[in-house]
């Protein structure tokens, strides 16, 4: 089963979008088996955004990321990486197709509330980042047989 990191970023919890978020991912059928509520540290923002660093966005980013709580979430199902960004919508909430978090909730790229992996390599190394092993669980859904074949 392949697992992918969500960040509900800092526009996200200041605007109570916490629960919204969680209930559109749930309802589309992935599994949640981790979550956090954190004040992400500058060290661990520069760790999460090192792909950045040297672009003319990245400074603004690690503000951002860092000014107040994010919510942490690990989700698990299958193709859940292609489902859960399919969900999210495009980067920029402008061009995200409508129905999507982004395009529902947001106007500006630089606050588009949500952060998902963008493939199976990036979700390991990003859950690695935020997640000791057991800090997500193993468990049964019991409606998994009316979601998954």
């Amino acid at each position: 089963m392949e697992r992918t990191l969500v960040i509900v970023k800092p526009d996200g919890v200041q605007r109570g979008l916490i629960g919204e978020i969680t209930t559109r991912l749930e309802n589309r059928g992935l599994k949640l088996v981790g979550m956090k509520f954190i004040h992400m540290s500058r060290e661990l923002a520069e760790i999460h955004y090192r792909i950045h660093k040297g672009k003319r966005f990245y400074d603004g980013l690690i503000d951002y990321i860092t000014s107040a709580p994010v919510v942490l979430q690990v989700w698990e199902g299958p193709n859940v990486i292609m489902a859960v960004r399919h969900t999210l919508g495009a980067t920029n909430p402008i061009e995200a197709d409508p129905g999507t978090i982004r395009a529902d909730y947001g106007m500006q790229m630089e606050r588009n509330l949500i952060h998902g992996s963008d493939g199976p390599d990036t979700a390991a190394a990003e859950i690695a980042n935020f997640f000791e092993a057991d800090e997500i669980l193993e468990w049964t859904r019991c409606t998994d047989p009316w979601i998954l074949v």
